[in-house]
């Protein structure tokens, strides 16, 4: 019996205990200090733990009850000395009454008392920082390692304060003596940074980056680790023209390396757009000669940049077009014709069919293709793509549906097969079967490639707002033929049939189509003050248009690339980015208008 009332009223002082904390708890949340106070106060004394204190601590100071926190602090140390983040407590109250050098004399006083035992150091580094002073959680860890003899304790704890306080060449130093000690924990240290440089938008951090780095670098020239983290961090701020310099000088002063960083800056650079990097990267491997063994990567890079060279900035000098042709040329009797230089031969035929005016040649080289015993079927299936539209290039349109439909069979749930689909419905666009065309461009909206979908749903667009009520579907048909025209290549009667189009009738759906069209084959001709004047006509006339996107980043490019107009360019990107948020041009547009800005601050929404 003595022992169940014993349970008994053990059950009814612990309900009640519970019942009283919740109260507290629910005082101190709805902002009711006083009465949190006395519940705490009644909880503390009955059970002293950590919990409890902290609690009435904090609600001690919120009522500003100073000399009542000053107390619950004294005591409990009295109690527990080793529990130093009561120091913290402490100092903290006497700041709060305004004595701030007796404040500062606790502080620094604690410190001294740090021993070995890691949870009480974190346990006061945390207090310090809750308290508002990183600065004094810093002297905390560098006290602790200094009396650990172990300059490796605590790197990302201190990394992450320096950090926290804006001292990122302190942070820097941290990194860099881990990796004195422990070079294998680049990838780590560069995972850390990334985070850094993506979450922090301040120029100091870049600064103080770069300033460490390079002082490292100029101290320790023949410390690779260094070097390598001051190409990596090039990279990062697509700073391509200072990573190639820090490239070659790993690749001066580390021969062993074989070109392995230059291949990297090349790879980056090319898909940055920054050619000039890419090709001068590529250049310097080559001059290795063939025992380099990024020869053949270097070879087949340099054509492919050189390539994409010429797409972005047609049309090309006609000696210049050869030159590129005969180096193709070179590569194919030096590297040959095998399943390692299939783009290059893609390219070659591109070159020849859609520059040089040789359609049999190009087909010849994508016939290769096609016999290269090893070839996978996609590779295969590529080139019969790339086959078919050579071929209706060539105004050869059935033999091109067939290859389409093909490759559509043989890839029927992947992007391959859409692309094909989508070929083959265009080509039935071109030959004015325009219900077929549309009924397979509906289905490809819902393709996995956003691209793909995106052009499916425009021309499909395009159909059905011009499909006339006696589906005669004049107009229409009279745009495809132009439309095809200027896919052959067959520029000046492209133009004069948009241009009869649009003189045709005083209005039609088709004329923001017929202006973009014209624009573009002025930009072919490089007249490029009149393609301005056209998409600038259809940016005004047309903003709601689907293709009022399309105009405002050729609009944009135009004036970036070839009318030397910066600042143009730099607001028809702005506007493309704040009044078609949803286009697929957004990045591309962003990616630009930040590097016009510069300095200047971006759009609000951005």
């Amino acid at each position: 019996m003595v022992f169940l009332a014993f349970l008994l009223c053990s059950f009814q002082l612990c309900h009640a205990q519970q019942t009283q904390e919740q109260m507290a708890s629910h005082y101190y949340s709805s902002g009711q200090f006083e009465q949190a106070a006395e519940c705490y106060e009644a909880l503390y004394s009955r059970a002293p733990n950590k919990f409890y204190y902290q609690m009435l601590y904090r609600s001690y100071i919120e009522l500003k009850q100073y000399k009542d926190a000053e107390h619950l602090v004294e005591r409990r140390l009295k109690k527990n000395p080793s529990e130093l983040y009561l120091y913290v407590d402490l100092g903290r109250v006497y700041e709060l009454r305004g004595d701030r050098r007796k404040a500062t004399k606790t502080y620094d006083a604690v410190i001294e008392k740090i021993g070995y035992n890691s949870s009480q150091i974190n346990e006061l580094t945390q207090a310090f920082e809750s308290a508002g002073h990183p600065e004094y959680a810093i002297k905390v860890y560098l006290f602790a390692r200094k009396k650990m003899k172990n300059p490796l304790t605590f790197v990302g704890e201190l990394a992450t304060l320096y950090e926290r306080v804006g001292n990122y060449e302190a942070m820097m130093q941290e990194y860099f003596d881990l990796l004195d000690n422990a070079p294998n924990m680049m990838n780590s240290v560069q995972i850390s940074l990334q985070r850094v440089l993506s979450e922090t938008a301040n120029p100091k951090l870049v600064d103080g980056l770069r300033s460490a780095l390079v002082q490292r670098v100029q101290q320790h020239p023949e410390n690779k680790q260094y070097v390598e983290m001051m190409l990596w961090f090039s990279l990062q701020q697509k700073d391509f023209q200072f990573a190639m310099v820090q490239a070659k000088a790993i690749d001066s002063r580390f021969p062993d390396s074989g070109g392995e960083s230059l291949m990297r800056v090349a790879s980056i650079a090319r898909s940055n757009e920054a050619y000039d990097v890419a090709q001068e990267c590529y250049a310097a491997v080559l001059k290795k000669g063939t025992e380099s063994p990024h020869y053949f990567s270097a070879k087949v890079g340099d054509l492919e940049v050189a390539f994409e060279r010429l797409n972005r900035n047609f049309p090309i000098e006609n000696k210049r077009l050869w030159q590129l042709i005969h180096s193709y040329e070179s590569a194919f009797d030096e590297l040959g014709k095998n399943v390692n230089t299939v783009q290059l031969m893609r390219n070659y035929a591109d070159l020849m069919a859609y520059y040089a005016d040789s359609v049999q040649r190009a087909a010849d080289m994508l016939y290769d293709i096609l016999d290269l015993p090893k070839i996978s079927p996609n590779q295969r299936d590529e080139a019969k793509l790339a086959l078919g539209d050579l071929l209706l290039f060539a105004g050869e349109v059935w033999d091109a549906s067939l290859l389409y439909m093909q490759v559509e069979k043989s890839n029927k749930n992947d992007v391959l097969g859409s692309l094909a689909k989508f070929k083959n419905a265009k080509l039935s666009y071109y030959n004015n079967d325009f219900l077929w065309a549309k009924t397979q461009l509906d289905v490809l909206r819902a393709s996995t490639s956003k691209l793909i979908a995106n052009d499916a749903m425009q021309l499909s667009l395009l159909i059905s707002d011009n499909m006339e009520e006696d589906s005669t579907f004049g107009m229409l048909s009279r745009y495809a033929e132009a439309d095809l025209l200027l896919y052959r290549n067959l520029v000046d009667s492209a133009w004069n049939l948009f241009d009869d189009i649009s003189r045709s009738a005083l209005s039609h759906p088709l004329f923001d189509e017929v202006l973009l069209q014209k624009a573009k084959i002025r930009i072919r001709q490089q007249r490029y003050a009149e393609a301005d004047t056209l998409l600038q006509q259809l940016v005004t006339q047309y903003s709601f248009d689907i293709l009022a996107d399309d105009a405002l980043i050729l609009l944009a490019q135009l004036n970036e690339e070839r009318l030397n107009n910066p600042q143009r360019a730099r607001d028809c990107y702005e506007k493309l980015i704040l009044d078609y948020p949803t286009s697929l041009y957004v990045e591309q547009a962003r990616k630009r208008y930040r590097l016009l800005s510069a300095d200047s601050p971006a759009p609000s929404n951005q």
